[in-house]
């Protein structure tokens, strides 16, 4: 055991110093790697039109299980605490079933807590994400005037995320849409590109 346990905790041990230097010396993307990390079911569960402000992450397939914990770095984190509690016990003097429960314990516990981490710190990268199809079914302000029947564009300012923010949009409507209108966002037409039409109350207004 005393084998399994040394190469365990050098190999492990290495490959996270290797990791903390490169990230240290700015040789990857944290947010990058993070994301990349992490089972894909997350990016899934975080790419929604309903988000509210209140980040909602879930794993579909359960993140619970051990299929959506294993990832490069849990896996490296629980080989190296698996490692280094097995090398504590046996040094302590323990039996060798000891030995390998606390390791085992360790490991697990090294999985987990990784993954949990990984997670918390994605949820912080992409609450400060501005997603413009959580714009959608909002009400907005136009602050340039709108070209009737996507005859150009105008600009509209519209709170998403707690964010005052100001798109491009464009409008179906058969009347231009002038600056100070109050419009809701019905799609998004291409990159930062809303499309908007007039609330129900100024329409009804206007006739």
């Amino acid at each position: 055991m005393t084998t399994i346990f040394l190469v365990c905790a050098v190999v492990g041990g290495t490959i996270l110093a290797f990791q903390f230097v490169m990230t240290f010396a700015g040789f990857g993307d944290s947010e990058f790697d993070i994301g990349d990390d992490l089972p894909d079911s997350f990016d899934t569960a975080l790419d929604t039109d309903a988000f509210d402000g209140d980040l909602n992450v879930s794993d579909s397939h359960g993140s619970t299980t051990m299929f959506g914990v294993l990832s490069f770095k849990t896996v490296v984190a629980a080989m190296t605490f698996f490692g280094i509690a097995g090398m504590a016990a046996e040094t302590g003097g323990m039996s060798r079933p000891s030995q390998l429960t606390i390791a085992i314990v360790a490991g697990f516990g090294a999985l987990y807590g990784v993954y949990y981490l990984l997670r918390s710190v994605y949820r912080l990268a992409q609450s400060g994400n501005l997603r413009i199809s959580n714009a959608i079914g909002r009400t907005a302000t136009v602050n340039i005037a709108i070209p009737a029947a996507n005859d150009g564009q105008g600009k509209v300012q519209v709170k998403i995320q707690d964010r005052l923010e100001e798109f491009a949009a464009v409008t179906t409507a058969a009347e231009k849409l002038s600056s100070g209108a109050k419009v809701v966002v019905v799609s998004v037409v291409s990159g930062n590109t809303l499309e908007v039409e007039p609330l129900v109350e100024e329409a009804e207004a206007t006739v």
